[in-house]
């Protein structure tokens, strides 16, 4: 067992001026209210109502700039301001390149897993709406808002050269998995750990996570994804981790974007009934797959806990 603890900075006990969970409650809201409300109406007061004639490079400037200035920096303010110790809080350390492969492997799996229970998910939601006069009603306002969501994403995504494709990867990959696993796997998921067990701690953040994204269909999807995540950031105690593994996940959208078009991958969220058997079977055959990845994390990794410092330990 080779421990990493020499390369990193070692963990401060955290003394918060405040309870952690009022700090990250507290945090969930601000955040919530400056990105959403805030962004939102500076965006209306920069371009009008008229969204969809601006200038598309600089609503992605300005998306950009609202993770960095709603997101990024009023998680690092809070937790100076709560902790004092902003390298502990952000969980600041250097993983090795066993641990970026092996959880990297992880996302690779889990991406296609997920893809195949959103398949499974929608036809049965499908079937049950046509049987069902009051889930179809329910079904026809979340798609209503579904499709609202996929027309924001879909003009941004939107490129017609190079330059445009390297800024959706800076604004769409790149800039959410800083600013938002700084904040969610960063200030938010320690301070729940100050109170809760590190797997409750790790779900509390990932059902934020998954309700900040407003997307109705893949809420589960996204849930599951940011449990991974904030397993990940507990287990190599590094931010790095979440940030490459959110990095995959979206630059492997943005790709597919760009290679089947919005059209294609929109159709391809309800299977035919011919084809779910088909996404069953792999849906399963991935599962077990990923259990099998995290029974060999959780036995050759191990992060003992001790007053001075957290020392990794890695096969």
């Amino acid at each position: 067992m080779i421990s990493n603890k020499d390369h990193n900075f070692p963990e401060r006990e955290l003394n918060p001026s405040i309870s952690p969970v009022t700090a990250a409650v507290t945090g969930l809201i601000g955040v919530f209210i400056l990105y959403q409300f805030v962004g939102g109406l500076l965006t209306v007061f920069i371009f009008g109502f008229d969204f969809q004639n601006a200038d598309i490079n600089a609503v992605r400037l300005m998306t950009m700039g609202g993770q960095i200035l709603f997101i990024l920096f009023p998680a690092l303010l809070l937790s100076k301001m709560v902790y004092e110790d902003v390298t502990t809080v952000i969980r600041f350390r250097y993983p090795t390149k066993n641990q970026i492969l092996t959880f990297s492997v992880g996302m690779i799996i889990l991406i296609p897993l997920l893809q195949n229970y959103l398949y499974i998910q929608n036809y049965f939601i499908e079937q049950l709406a046509q049987s069902n006069e009051f889930v179809n009603h329910l079904k026809q306002l979340v798609d209503k808002l579904d499709k609202l969501v996929e027309e924001t994403y879909g003009q941004i995504l939107t490129a017609n050269n190079f330059i445009d494709a390297f800024l959706i990867v800076v604004v769409v990959a790149i800039t959410p998995a800083i600013c938002e696993e700084v904040f969610f796997r960063g200030f938010v998921q320690k301070s729940f750990e100050q109170r809760y067990k590190p797997y409750w701690s790790a779900l509390i953040t990932a059902i934020f996570f998954g309700l900040y994204h407003f997307n109705p269909y893949g809420l589960i999807p996204l849930i599951a994804l940011g449990f991974y995540l904030g397993w990940s950031a507990y287990t190599t105690n590094s931010i790095f981790i979440p940030m490459i593994l959110h990095f995959i996940n979206n630059f492997t959208a943005v790709t597919a974007y760009f290679l089947f078009g919005e059209e294609d991958l929109i159709e391809s969220n309800v299977v035919p009934e011919e084809g779910i058997g088909q996404s069953v079977i792999i849906f399963i055959l991935l599962l077990i797959l990923f259990g099998g990845l995290v029974f060999y994390i959780k036995k050759n990794y191990s992060l003992k806990n001790t007053r001075g410092e957290d020392d990794l330990s890695e096969m």
